[in-house]
């Protein structure tokens, strides 16, 4: 297919790039935009409280990523691993053993039929008075906060947002 209607094994493969305030907090806001067509959508994280497994490392932690559809308010949860301190790579998480229950149903739970993966590795990390700027200019009200800012390449398969209310499903790369 082309670029404007990649369907990947999970559904509608989004790609573009991201930009996300990590905060000192442990919780992530920003925003995703799909290319080629500059389609905006809204991502916040908050760091989910477990235990973690004696086999990962310290910089490792599970977040639940809400991605936001700006033109409909419809919002999509998804629980993704966080590696890597402050240049942060997120993917879905294969694996939840160990964790609670409430946790691992979380992780289970899928929208619909499709299961929505997201990929997202920083190539650029800002930080301290380059961080402040770029959150002045693209998300002031998270100015003062300390946050340091990963930008980079990011891939979301298999997001669905309802269409006006209905039980009609849509690919949103259409």
């Amino acid at each position: 297919m082309d670029e404007e209607g990649k369907i990947g094994k999970e559904g509608a493969v989004l790609e573009g790039v991201a930009s996300i305030a990590l905060l000192p907090c442990g919780s992530i806001s920003g925003h995703f935009i799909q290319l080629p067509h500059s389609v905006c959508y809204g991502l916040h994280g908050t760091e989910l409280a477990c235990e973690r497994e004696c086999s990962r490392g310290e910089d490792y932690r599970l977040i639940k990523l809400t991605i936001t559809d700006y033109s409909s308010k419809e919002e999509r949860d998804v629980v993704v691993e966080c590696r890597g301190h402050d240049a942060a790579r997120f993917c879905n998480v294969d694996h939840a053993h160990g964790w609670e229950k409430d946790v691992v149903g979380m992780v289970e739970q899928e929208h619909g039929k499709c299961k929505i993966l997201v990929s997202f590795e920083c190539e650029t990390l800002k930080a301290e008075k380059e961080a402040e700027e770029h959150i002045m200019k693209f998300m002031p009200k998270l100015a003062g906060m300390d946050a340091v800012v990963n930008v980079g390449q990011m891939r979301i398969e298999g997001l669905e947002f309802e269409v006006g209310g209905g039980n009609e499903r849509v690919h949103e790369s259409v």
